[in-house]
């Protein structure tokens, strides 16, 4: 890795088929063929030019030249490397620089471009897991939030920014890329499209939230717009949408001026957030669905909430037929339960038996009706019972 400033190595050029360049542009190729998103193909051609540079320096120019020896001496010379400030790269750097190496090499010997893959045993470093370091208050996140100056339409627009920030807890380049037709405002909704992943959520956004931004799409972004108007809603100076990067700068100047001994930029509004409404009282699992969370992390929850209802539907006497596995019915159904300020409610209706909701049970006290989830189920998960009249439960069996 060069250092700023300095010229980077120059490898062979494009026009070798076998050298670590043009494999390596096919192989970034193949990943868009395959959608992987430009910030991941971004990644992945940054560390493999790292690597490349590295082999180029040591007289190595083409992926059948590596060998298990020298990936594992690449790995070394990572461990070792420091930045400019004379700290060592993290672990979690490392395997970062690593993990795009073993996809290169893997990919190569399944197009038989070379005869084995010596990336295959080559182990990662483990990644710690580690809690955030700073996580606000309320009362400090009001600090940061009350610093723009809302009569000028810079600060008007910051003030939005970090409102919204507060409110759901997107990642930064989920708000750059807001458009206007995202808001709802008579939901109090704002759909997130293309996520991290490329998945699209919905989520609440508070009403404070939701006033500053209509302020600053009334007062501010006229000021700021320049045609072709691609209905972006925060716009910089110059009328452009935000660079992940200037929005991180932006939020951390706030940060920093509220002399609050903590750092940390649009992610630190984020554990704000998720940890602000887990002290509150809300359930983890509709927080993750806030956050966008993997279907991984969320799947240990939907066990342990798949075991606690069991135990309900055991209590409540709703046998479910053993004898018959293939009768049961995974029955999910997304319910929009109420949205206030920070709360909209997917209700998951995990498995139940179907013929359980449908026929009379195997009992000598007669046929039972058709089965309808108890009011202790949604108590207990903090599901408001008021509020599920005519959203179609009565009818989940028919």
């Amino acid at each position: 890795m060069p250092r700023k400033g300095q010229r980077k190595l120059r490898v062979r050029d494009l026009g070798d088929p076998d050298g670590f360049p043009f494999l390596a542009a096919v192989f970034c190729d193949a990943l868009r063929q395959k959608n992987y998103s430009p910030a991941t193909v971004r990644g992945r051609e940054h560390y493999l030019g790292v690597l490349v540079r590295w082999c180029a320096e040591r007289g190595l120019f083409q992926p059948r030249e590596i060998t298990k020896p020298i990936l594992e001496r690449y790995q070394r010379w990572l461990f070792h490397y420091r930045q400019k400030n004379g700290q060592p790269l993290t672990f979690r750097s490392q395997a970062t620089h690593l993990i795009p190496v073993r996809a290169f090499f893997k990919w190569l010997t399944r197009e038989n471009h070379i005869l084995y893959n010596p990336a295959s045993e080559l182990e990662l470093p483990k990644i710690e897991k580690r809690l955030p370091k700073h996580v606000l208050t309320a009362h400090e996140a009001e600090q940061v939030i009350a610093l723009p100056d809302v009569r000028e339409p810079m600060g008007l627009r910051d003030r939005a920014i970090l409102e919204v920030f507060y409110s759901t807890g997107m990642r930064r380049m989920e708000l750059a890329n807001l458009k206007l037709y995202d808001l709802d405002a008579e939901r109090g909704t704002v759909m997130i499209r293309q996520g991290k992943g490329k998945k699209d959520r919905m989520i609440p956004i508070g009403e404070r939230a939701l006033a500053w931004v209509g302020k600053y799409l009334a007062d501010a972004r006229p000021k700021l717009v320049q045609e072709p108007d691609d209905g972006t809603i925060f716009l910089t100076n110059l009328g452009e949408a935000f660079t992940p990067n200037r929005l991180t700068q932006m939020v951390r100047e706030y940060v920093d001026a509220a002399n609050l001994g903590k750092k940390g930029a649009c992610h630190l509004f984020r554990h704000t957030m998720a940890t602000l409404m887990l002290e509150n009282g809300a359930d983890v699992r509709f927080i993750q669905e806030m956050l966008g969370h993997s279907l991984e992390v969320r799947s240990r929850h939907k066990i342990s909430f798949y075991a606690d209802f069991i135990g309900i539907h055991s209590s409540l006497n709703l046998t479910v037929h053993q004898s018959r596995p293939h009768a049961r019915t995974w029955l999910y159904t997304k319910v929009f339960v109420g949205c206030s300020i920070q709360s909209l409610i997917w209700i998951r209706v995990l498995p139940f038996a179907h013929r359980e909701m449908t026929e009379a049970p195997l009992s000598p006290s007669g046929p039972r009706k058709p089965f309808v989830p108890h009011r202790r189920l949604f108590s207990r998960y903090g599901f408001p019972c008021p509020l599920l009249a005519g959203s179609g439960f009565q009818t989940l069996g028919g």
